[in-house]
């Protein structure tokens, strides 16, 4: 089962990524802020990760880039209320990052996820 890693500092909107995830069979770890989910992703391994970018504690460009320092090849999906993400692509870190607006259709998200994946040339195991 894949295992996502969501970085968002709003519960109701990592409960609703949550939701559409489980229900289309991923494996999901929720971190609260930048810092959490930088040390979730010491702790274990992840097929993917959703990245907020305007975080309370840290920026999620700085969150990604790290992730990425640590995994290259790692399909990252960026999310944001704000209208241009134009930015994301100032840093060598960023690129093949998607970008997501909210609010989204669940099935932008799975969209999303997949375009992240293709992109990095990385591969999401199939979810049972």
């Amino acid at each position: 089962m894949p295992r996502i890693l969501i970085i968002d500092d709003q519960k109701d909107v990592r409960a609703m990524f949550a939701i559409v995830l489980r229900v289309n069979r991923y494996e999901v770890v929720e971190a609260d802020g930048g810092a959490a989910g930088l040390r979730a992703f010491t702790e274990a391994s992840f097929d993917a990760a959703i990245v907020d970018i305007f975080l309370g504690d840290i920026s999620g460009v700085d969150v990604i880039a790290t992730l990425r320092e640590r995994a290259p090849a790692l399909p990252v999906v960026a999310v944001s209320g704000m209208m241009a993400l134009d930015f994301m692509e100032q840093s060598p870190h960023l690129a093949g990052v998607v970008c997501l607006q909210k609010p989204f259709r669940p099935n932008d998200l799975l969209q999303a996820l997949r375009k992240a994946q293709a992109a990095t040339g990385g591969e999401l195991p199939a979810a049972v």
